[in-house]
């Protein structure tokens, strides 16, 4: 029976792991929040490793504070620069394969067409920075691995654009969305689940990828299908902005190719398919 760590296991993804675990009975599952196992401890993670025999990891640990990383440099880079590096390691000297998530920021949000794996890197802003270098690690150390690039994440779980515009729509506020960011919204149960399918199925097609669901929107379509879908759309008020201070620069265009991931692995639900089938849910 295969085991499988994850880390970062308290995240949302981490938490879409563990909801999706239960479908694949057949792994072993190892599930260790930030505080459980600190991937930026090369001393946590040898003697975790001495101590469980880990046929794959998946690192859903990050610092994903975009803004915040602008202050923070050193922290964001301690955690998705060194502490993946040290996971690269401690994978290779134990024969595990690494399933680590990297994102759509690793891009200049210059292009005009979706992005491939193969297109030029060029992050604009520290978080981008740390995860690709977080990429570059993995590579220049361990060949045995799977690089998820995705955008967008979302989930009934933790912090992020779904909930927070749930929780807006209840306290019936004034929502100003920007309109100016083309990019994917991505399922985070969908992720999970594409994750687990891969080790279930044994491929060794390792490589970057990237993953999110099909179509594209800005943050204000986002926004509106999931008041609309929710039925709450009359509960606030929406309006487009088309610019949006920030502390952290965004790419304005971040959609990416899921022709790859597509051709190896198999087909990906359009996002608004996946966020009607979560609302229903609820």
């Amino acid at each position: 029976m295969k085991t499988i760590l994850v880390t970062g296991a308290n995240g949302q993804l981490g938490q879409c792991l563990q909801k999706h675990s239960k479908k694949y009975p057949n792994f072993t599952y190892l599930f260790c929040s930030s505080k459980e196992l600190d991937i930026t401890s090369k001393e946590d993670l040898e003697v975790y490793f001495q101590n469980h025999e880990i046929d794959y990891c998946i690192n859903a640990a990050a610092y994903t504070n975009v803004e915040q990383a602008e202050n923070e440099k050193e922290k964001a880079f301690l955690v998705n620069a060194e502490g993946v590096e040290n996971i690269a390691a401690i994978c290779k000297a134990n024969n595990a394969i690494l399933i680590h998530i990297s994102t759509d920021y690793v891009f200049n949000g210059k292009a005009n067409k979706p992005y491939k794996e193969t297109d030029e890197v060029e992050p604009i802003n520290v978080y981008g920075a740390s995860k690709l270098k977080g990429e570059e690690g993995i590579t220049s150390i361990l060949n045995e691995h799977f690089i998820f690039r995705t955008s967008w994440l979302y989930s009934e779980f933790g912090h992020n654009f779904y909930n927070t515009i749930q929780r807006k729509a209840d306290e019936k506020a004034e929502l100003n969305i920007t309109t100016s960011q083309l990019g994917t919204p991505t399922n985070a149960n969908d992720l999970a689940g594409y994750i687990l399918n891969i080790i279930n199925s044994g491929s060794t097609d390792y490589g970057i990828y990237h993953f999110s669901n099909e179509g594209e929107a800005t943050w204000y379509d986002f926004a509106e299908e999931i008041l609309d879908y929710s039925e709450k759309r009359d509960r606030v008020i929406l309006n487009k902005t088309g610019f949006f201070k920030t502390l952290a620069e965004r790419p304005e265009y971040s959609v990416l190719s899921k022709e790859k991931v597509i051709n190896h692995f198999g087909p990906i639900k359009d996002w608004r398919i996946s966020l009607h089938q979560l609302i229903d849910e609820k």
